[in-house]
């Protein structure tokens, strides 16, 4: 190096990613999947995806869209057809009419989430979430600029908000709430009598919107009616986005087509995010889209109770292991059991347990199997299984688990 040569600054990231990382449960996943490479037999219940096949009919719709030189852009935020497949969708099975303009089609669930905090957070303001939240609310807040504001929802109240913790928790700064039902990663769901309380609060407090992150609506037990904030309240519609997707009803994560609908302007706001940002979702996602929409259904009944029966059996597994303790999930396909009842024991090597993280690490070098603890998504001591596999490996798995929690001294 000469004496007139500079030497290159070291890379610095951006203010608003410095304390961001890639998604804890993603590096939990590689970490497992890297074990598996390398000849041990893990199993791995960290993904939160379906272990189906995208529907046939689905795919068929997609080669025919390529067959038809479906393959350029659509419009900026859904081509006419997919916000007509998606309108169809809320008025069979929410009653729920919204207009064309009052729908956004985005390249999965979570980008309608960024574009709709993008297009309305101001440096400070706050967004309330439920604890424990899926991991990417929080990170997405404080990339759009806002607070995230967490609020512990423990499992003696069933992992749900009530009407005193939102009160509590709004303030002048409050922008959104955010309602997850059913819950990544609890399983838990509100029904209407249980939101009604929640949309009152709102009504009281007119600068706070609601954000209904409805994508395991199809995947619900028991019987259980579900429940949507504008279905409950249609006075809260004009400051309500409601988002889903098709990728977990259909087992299509990897065509990346999520959708909201909300106040026009809201959804003119987003558009002008997502025009900056991904543009158009993929014309050969949308085609296959709607045929998920507008298609026959009775292959999400049927899919749901293939993970009504997983659910049964891992619960039931789980409190058969010492020191554990799940509570039955109403919907989704996670359980989120307690692990207190293991803490502040030892390893046979003599690790002391004290934190779910050290559980989680424990069940993944010592008995091979990788589950993602609460406390990365704000609540511990717990820890989330997804029982989207299949029911032998997670007879195996849970197997595993109740003999991991049998060696503690």
């Amino acid at each position: 190096m000469t004496a007139d040569t500079v030497a290159p600054l070291a890379f610095q990231p951006a203010q608003r990613v410095r304390a961001i990382g890639v998604s804890e449960i993603l590096r939990i996943t590689d970490n497992a999947n890297a074990l598996k490479r390398a000849g041990r037999p893990v199993i791995v219940l960290g993904a939160g995806e379906p272990d189906f096949d995208t529907p046939q009919n689905v795919r068929e719709a997609a080669v025919r869209a390529i067959g038809r030189g479906d393959t350029r852009y659509t419009v900026l935020d859904g081509s006419p057809a997919m916000k007509a497949a998606v309108q169809l969708k809320f008025k069979r099975d929410n009653a729920l009419d919204f207009a064309l303009d009052e729908i956004s089609v985005s390249a999965g669930a979570k980008q309608v989430i960024f574009n709709a905090l993008m297009a309305s957070l101001n440096p400070g303001d706050e967004v309330i979430l439920p604890a424990p939240y899926w991991t990417s609310y929080a990170d997405i807040v404080q990339i759009c600029g806002g607070v995230p504001v967490p609020v512990a929802c423990t499992g003696e109240n069933g992992f749900r908000l009530d009407a005193t913790q939102l009160e509590a928790a709004i303030t002048p700064r409050t922008r959104w709430l955010f309602i997850n039902s059913p819950s990544n990663p609890t399983g838990a769901a509100y029904s209407a009598a249980q939101l009604k309380p929640l949309c009152e609060v709102l009504l009281r407090h007119p600068q706070v919107w609601a954000l209904a992150d409805d994508i395991y609506e199809h995947i619900l037990y028991d019987g259980l009616a579900f429940a949507t904030p504008v279905a409950v309240e249609p006075r809260l519609r004009e400051r309500t986005l409601t988002i889903n997707g098709v990728s977990k009803a259909y087992a299509m994560t990897g065509w990346r087509v999520g959708y909201g609908a909300g106040p026009r302007a809201l959804i003119a706001a987003m558009a002008v995010v997502q025009s900056q940002t991904t543009s158009c979702p993929s014309s050969i996602s949308q085609a296959a889209a709607i045929e998920a929409l507008t298609g026959p259904q009775d292959i999400v009944a049927e899919r749901c109770a293939d993970f009504q029966a997983r659910r049964d059996f891992v619960v039931a597994a789980l409190n058969r292991a010492p020191g554990l303790h799940c509570r039955v999930p109403e919907g989704a396909f996670y359980t989120f059991a307690s692990c207190v009842g293991v803490l502040g024991k030892r390893t046979r090597g003599g690790a002391l347990l004290q934190t779910d993280s050290d559980f989680c690490r424990y069940l993944l070098q010592d008995f091979e199997v990788a589950v993602v603890p609460g406390s990365v998504f704000g609540l511990a001591p717990y820890f989330r299984i997804s029982y989207a596999t299949s029911m032998a490996q997670l007879e195996e798995a849970c197997a595993r688990i109740i003999a991991a929690c049998a060696a503690l001294e």
